[in-house]
């Protein structure tokens, strides 16, 4: 197993690639966003941790006190987004990610580790069962399918914000929150505002830059989360295909 990774650095981060968004020419506008959000994150304890080679493989996390996301706890990581795909899968790269940030975690004298997860596996998710083999267990739910997975390492446990459970909005037209920590979602935003504008559909963008915002949320977030009719339906990224067979609008 090829064993070199890299972790962006302020140095590196201009000649590395992104590799969530490495084949997709569409993104590029969206990478050299994140990279941006990335410049300002970094130096908060921001971890992208990526192996070496032309392959989504990845695993990105921050001090849950800085991560945008409407979860409580004391001096715990959040894991963004772990992902190995296509042919990398099956070759211990996920093992060696989730192991580097367990370990980084303790050696920085952290309490614990937690991650946005669902009951069953849902797009845009990290999966439960993975997590479970590494002694993470649900410490909190929202909604129907949505749990808060966590690893404590001193008996210490986050939990989501109330405003996070409430799952409901008072607008009922289609509302989308949004963090640019994604390099997909520069795209799928304009694909949506494209869409809405040519079948005059009233839509709302709400843009969560900055982190009092981010912990506010009244929903689960991970970087990207749907309303419609006040209710939380989705936070699977939308483009114009997905939004006609969700919606039928």
């Amino acid at each position: 197993m090829i064993s070199q990774f890299i972790n962006l650095t302020i140095d590196n981060i201009d000649k590395q690639h992104l590799c969530c968004a490495i084949s997709d020419k569409k993104h590029q506008d969206g990478v050299s966003i994140k990279k941006e959000w990335l410049r300002e994150r970094i130096a908060e304890g921001h971890i992208f941790r990526k192996l070496d080679e032309k392959g989504k493989i990845f695993i990105e996390y921050a001090p849950l006190e800085k991560a945008y996301v409407p979860i409580v706890g004391e001096n715990y990581l959040y894991i963004y987004c772990l992902w190995v795909a296509g042919s990398f899968k099956g070759k211990g790269y996920g093992k060696s990610l989730i192991e580097y940030c367990i370990n980084d975690a303790k050696e920085k004298g952290k309490s614990g580790i937690c991650v946005l997860s669902s009951k069953k596996k849902k797009p845009f998710l990290s999966e439960k069962k993975f997590f479970i083999k590494y002694g993470f267990e649900t410490v909190d739910t929202a909604g129907d399918d949505y749990e808060l997975l966590a690893l404590s390492f001193d008996g210490k446990k986050p939990h989501f914000s109330e405003s996070a459970k409430k799952m409901k909005i008072k607008n009922k037209e289609l509302t989308i929150y949004y963090s640019l920590q994604c390099p997909y979602i520069q795209n799928c935003i304009n694909e949506v505002r494209d869409y809405c504008n040519k079948n005059n559909i009233p839509l709302k963008l709400i843009a969560i830059d900055s982190l009092e915002k981010a912990k506010k949320l009244p929903c689960i977030f991970n970087n990207w989360a749907v309303f419609y009719n006040g209710e939380f339906e989705t936070n699977h990224l939308l483009n114009e295909t997905f939004l006609k067979k969700k919606f039928n609008l």
